[in-house]
């Protein structure tokens, strides 16, 4: 995985925090410039303090930097402007559609297992069928606030029970890598690293069992339960255009069936 600085804190100035992402996108200083439209030497002027970003020439830096909303509020601040972007918990009343959109998604999804996150991987909220596959973890894991992720890799978690888990384990920490590239996010750092220090597993888990037909064009999660090995392959959603740093975190994860037999086997479990 590439490695990236540390991250400015709240107390550093906006060219630190400025630099910071524009090198977290491996771009020059020209490059942003001329996609921000705005002069080489103006842009070198901010990033040492020499000038004074406007409130619009901060957001449409962060725009042009793909910048996530929380860290946009950290920019505004640091140039000196109130924060943009609202922070609100799902329980939040003025968050009551948004919740019954996640709560909507994931019970239609039923018999097949989905969920939600937050942005540290963090379960939100679940459907009916996911408890069932999470049977036998350590009750310490399973304690809120879940981390899906250390769940699912942990040695007494779902890890012994996951027949392609060096596989799996890959594309998890892959997923992760990406992800701490995108956002800077050294919570995410800290956990990849803990996750990628977990044993692989026994010599069976090296390699997985047939998955379907998609199971050459997509990582399948496949899960042995007493039904049989269940095999699955997921896809993400997420909130299009928020204005909301909660909602622009949350991710739901939807498990769709690889192949007949675990459809089969899932729809009987919910009968």
């Amino acid at each position: 995985m590439t490695m990236h600085a540390a991250p400015p804190n709240a107390a550093d100035p906006f060219g630190k925090h400025l630099r910071h992402w524009r090198q977290q996108r491996r771009l020059s200083q020209l490059d942003l410039a001329q996609e921000a439209d705005i002069s080489t030497r103006h842009l070198s002027y901010v990033e040492t303090g020499r000038a004074a970003p406007s409130r619009e020439m901060v957001l449409r830096l962060a725009e042009r930097l793909e910048v996530p909303l929380r860290e946009r509020n950290a920019l505004l601040v640091a140039a000196g402007y109130a924060p943009m972007y609202r922070q609100r918990s799902l329980d939040d009343p003025a968050m009551a559609a948004a919740r019954q959109a996640v709560d909507l998604v994931l019970k239609g999804h039923e018999p097949f297992p989905a969920l939600a996150v937050d942005r540290h991987w963090h379960l939100v909220a679940a459907n009916a069928v996911v408890p069932l596959l999470m049977a036998g973890a350590e009750p310490e894991l399973l304690k809120p606030p879940i981390n899906v992720l250390r769940l699912s890799l942990h040695p007494k978690g779902l890890a012994p029970r996951i027949a392609n888990l060096a596989q799996w384990r890959e594309h998890l920490l892959e997923r992760l890598a990406q992800q701490i590239s995108v956002t800077g996010d050294s919570v995410l750092s800290a956990l990849r690293s803990e996750l990628a220090a977990y044993p692989v597993g026994h010599a069976g888990h090296e390699a997985p069992v047939a998955g379907g037909e998609l199971a050459g064009v997509v990582v399948p999660f496949q899960l042995m339960t007493p039904q049989g090995v269940l095999s699955f392959i997921s896809t993400t959603t997420i909130f299009g255009t928020p204005v909301d740093v909660t909602l622009q975190e949350l991710a739901v994860e939807s498990f769709f069936p690889a192949d007949a037999r675990t459809a089969e086997a899932l729809s009987a479990l919910r009968r």
